[in-house]
Formats: C-alpha cells, structure tokens, sequence
C-alpha cells in the first residue's frame, strides 16, 4: 500500500510539473500580425513613413526646428491615440501634457525623439512597444496604437 501511495505522490508531482500546452498555444506572437496591419494602414492612407529597427514606424509631417529630445528628456506633447480602424482611444489638450520620455511606452521613448520642438507627426507603434499582449485599459492586448503627435516642448 505504501509503494502505492508514494508512486501516485511521484506521479501528482510530476504532472504538476509540465507545462499547460492549453496555454502555450492559446499565446499569440502579434508581431507579424502588427506588421501587416500597420502596412496595410500607411498603404491604404497613403502614408510616407520610416520603419525603425525595432518595429516602430513613423512619419514625420514637421521636423520642428527647435531642441531635439533624448530619451531622458521630459516634453510636452499634445497627441491622439486611436486604434488602425479610427476609434479614438485617448487624447490630450491642444496646450498637451509634460512627462519623461523614461515613463511612457517604448514606442514614444523612442519616437518622440525623431521630432524638434514644434515638429509633428505619426508614430505607428506595434503591441510589443505599447502595451504588449495585455489589456490595459480600453485597450485590448496586441494591439497596434497610432498616434499623431505634435512636439510642444522639450522641458
């Protein structure tokens, strides 16, 4: 009876043990599916923009002509924060709001700095720069943001 048991413990433990394959292949790699959805917006806008070497794509409307950020800078930025099919899911003032470009999503720690003060422009950030696979308020894991962003000042 003892060898029993302790064979039915060994067992329990080691299937404890191995990974959930349920949810292994229920996690889904959005980067390619952001990659296509963001060149199907810039195509279908007819946009002109530059693809960094991490993902994120931009264009730039108005290089500004004043200081450029780095990303340890604190700017003020007015923008708005939509989805690829329009919905607006956030959106500053015209006089915008200040931050450190250390405390955003990687996407604007590296975007903004493609702009001067005074510049404008559109950054296409993809899951894995924003907010990744995860919801986070309103908005739903591996989703691509677009932002169109105009540099008030780099503080």
């Amino acid at each position: 009876m003892k060898h029993i048991l302790s064979t039915l413990l060994v067992l329990t433990l080691f299937s404890s043990c191995t990974k959930d394959k349920t949810s292994e292949t229920t996690s889904i790699d959005y980067v390619a599916k952001n990659e296509k959805e963001i060149t199907d917006y810039i195509a279908k806008n007819k946009l002109t923009a530059q693809r960094s070497d991490s993902g994120l794509y931009y264009v730039i409307n108005e290089p500004g002509t004043g200081v450029q950020p780095t990303a340890a800078s604190n700017v003020t930025v007015a923008y708005k924060g939509y989805f690829t099919n329009g919905t607006v899911f956030d959106q500053s003032s015209a006089s915008g709001i200040s931050f450190g470009l250390s405390q955003v999503i990687k996407g604007w720690t590296e975007g903004i700095p493609y702009f001067k003060k005074g510049g404008s422009g559109i950054l296409l950030v993809p899951a894995h720069l924003g907010y990744g696979n995860n919801d986070y308020s309103s908005i739903p894991g591996g989703s691509v943001l677009i932002f169109d962003v105009k540099l008030i000042s780099v503080n």
